[in-house]
């Protein structure tokens, strides 16, 4: 296939594919786009930067040109679910660009901003709706939203999905959703759990694979480099020092951390914005729009990001801690080599995440070349001491990409001593949870024969 002429689009798909100087279809979109002409359902297999919702997005527009028809009120004509704001964001704003001869109507819905304007959007009618399932699932629950005249249906990144927990809203809104419509469904690796969703979802599907399961981008020069933990921050920012470095990505495992390594770079006099649940949508949008414009030409994200930064020239992706489930690993380098360029991907690594390291590299089936940084090399490295720990999916936020917060854990150590003044309390008579404290007289709720007690509060 050597243009998209080829593929038999409407003449107005090939002017705005032209206009935005596209002109041969990548690998996933000669497989997928002919098969979606005719109506089948598609099951893709390819990473981020593959192309890959022009793979969708070109068809349904044809799709939509050549059936005519108007959007129902309160619903729309085509839904995609995506699991972030970026991401959802990007894929409304390719719709646009390749359908901006034809005439259709695009929205996004998600969360971190107000219900009233996504309500008036929905109420008018759409021809395509771009959504995260946390805040569709509130529209519909306040019958703002309806799904029965949907003709296609899109899930992309649907691991990733399911990694946030969001597989109970998806069944909820596919439940919803004709069952005749035509479905796609796209993911960057397809483990059992997705393997199961897309065989319940699809009817005799085309298989579109581009690339194989769990591989990392080929153009992407990868290496790692252990050190103590507290070696990490001089080490970041001598290599953000280095030659040839340009628009980097880092990612850290969590929000807070993120955050820390901002401040800590700011310190040492280095531009960086941080991207993660906890920023307001306004504070991402203008990270965002600061990186893709060179301004602030470092980005630190926890994995909400992974696959919702569509920015090509990042030279370097630099992962300040592993990921704890190797197939995150994929994702984060695939943010780099993009369009056919090199990228370069470096991991610090601690010793005691040497057992993530090789749970990339047996996923992979790729040897990492580590460079050993310590400062003190005698100590013995037994990387198979350090167990992966398995991600649990976190209950779906309502905007779509919120993470739950983790609650301390209590201590599990031996039996302290009472602090003074206090009286010790004998082994094997601790307080119940709902016994009353101190001296105060414990209640029964008017009307409660459960036998439950309460106290009550002071005034």
């Amino acid at each position: 296939m050597t243009n998209f002429a080829e593929l038999g689009l409407d003449p107005l798909l090939l002017q705005a594919l032209a206009e935005a100087g596209h002109e041969t279809p990548t690998p996933i979109q000669a497989q997928a786009i002919p098969a979606a002409l005719q109506g089948r359902d598609v099951l893709g297999i390819a990473q981020t930067g593959t192309g890959k919702t022009a793979a969708f997005a070109l068809p349904i527009l044809h799709r939509l040109k050549q059936g005519g028809g108007r959007p129902p009120r309160g619903g729309c004509r085509v839904l995609v679910l995506s699991p972030t704001r970026e991401l959802a964001s990007q894929i409304a704003d390719s719709f646009k660009k390749y359908g901006k001869h034809l005439g259709f109507s695009t929205e996004v819905v998600f969360g971190g901003v107000g219900h009233v304007p996504q309500q008036k959007a929905l109420a008018r009618g759409v021809d395509v709706l771009v959504a995260t399932p946390g805040r569709l699932l509130d529209h519909m629950g306040t019958r703002h939203a309806r799904l029965d005249h949907v003709e296609v249906l899109v899930l992309d990144e649907a691991d990733q999905m399911l990694d946030k927990g969001f597989l109970p809203p998806i069944r909820k809104i596919v439940a919803a959703v004709p069952q005749r419509q035509q479905t796609m469904f796209f993911s960057a690796t397809m483990p059992t759990d997705i393997a199961n969703l897309a065989r319940d979802m699809l009817r005799d599907p085309v298989r579109v694979e581009v690339t194989p399961v769990a591989t990392t981008a080929e153009r992407v020069n990868q290496r790692a480099i252990l050190l103590e933990p507290n070696a990490k921050r001089a080490m970041l920012a001598k290599l953000l020092r280095g030659e040839g470095v340009g628009r980097t990505l880092i990612f850290s495992r969590t929000k807070h951390g993120a955050d820390k390594i901002v401040k800590a770079l700011e310190q040492d006099g280095l531009s960086a914005n941080a991207i993660h649940g906890n920023k307001g949508q306004s504070q991402r949008e203008r990270a965002l729009a600061e990186f893709k414009s060179g301004r602030a030409p470092i980005l630190v994200a926890t994995d909400i990001a992974a696959r919702g930064i569509d920015v090509r020239e990042v030279t370097h992706v630099i992962q300040h801690d592993l990921p704890e489930v190797p197939e995150t690993y994929v994702h984060r380098i695939g943010r780099t080599a993009r369009a056919g360029a090199e990228g370069e991907a470096v991991a610090l690594v601690a010793p005691d995440e040497l057992g993530l390291l090789r749970a990339v590299e047996r996923l992979t089936r790729q040897s990492v070349p580590m460079e050993d940084q310590r400062a003190d090399k005698s100590g013995r490295l037994d990387d198979r001491a350090t167990p992966v720990r398995p991600q649990r999916g976190p209950r779906p936020g309502r905007g779509g990409d919120q993470q739950p917060s983790r609650k301390p854990q209590q201590s599990q150590g031996r039996h302290q001593p009472p602090a003074k003044g206090q009286q010790a309390k004998p082994q094997g008579q601790q307080r119940r949870p709902d016994a009353p404290r101190g001296g105060e007289a414990p209640r029964r709720r008017p009307g409660d024969d459960s036998g439950r007690v309460f106290m009550a509060r002071g005034r």
